[in-house]
């Protein structure tokens, strides 16, 4: 089943539901995957990569409008886009631990020799490509820095 297909069934539900938050996310995510589609000018079907890239986009965007609103002391206005990053990420694979993470990174840095934070941009390259949609980039850049740094 595709996502659009998945997002659909969703939709359904929450609308029974009357769970008004998570139509709000998945109406978004439907958004966004028609925009993305319609983009070249030709209908086309998105790889599962691409779709996983714009999930995560709209995750990130959710969590930093968040983590603003907290800045400003509006947690009412915070949670909700807590909330729905969260139902946008039933639809990501699931993600890594800190610890596997690290694991990856420790064996990049193993095989590229990298002993400074000069080497950074190319153990985040590596780690990014290979943990593409396991985990978000914050969490990576994170983790390089502080095994370069020690």
């Amino acid at each position: 089943m595709s996502l659009q297909d998945k997002v659909m069934t969703a939709m359904k539900e929450a609308m029974k539901q009357k769970d008004t938050n998570a139509l709000a996310s998945l109406r978004a995510i439907k958004s966004a995957l028609l925009l993305a589609q319609t983009e070249s000018g030709a209908k086309q079907d998105l790889t599962e990569e691409e779709e996983i890239k714009l999930l995560q986009k709209l995750v990130k965007q959710r969590k930093d409008s968040a983590a603003i609103y907290k800045e400003q002391g509006r947690d009412d206005l915070a949670q909700p886009e807590l909330e729905e990053a969260a139902v946008i990420e039933e639809f990501l694979p699931e993600q890594l631990s800190e610890e596997e993470i690290a694991k990856v990174v420790a064996d990049i840095i193993a095989k590229t020799g990298a002993t400074s934070m000069k080497d950074m941009g190319q153990v985040m390259g590596m780690a990014s490509n290979k943990l593409a949609g396991k985990a978000d980039g914050k969490t990576i850049s994170n983790i390089v820095k502080e095994k370069l740094s020690s």
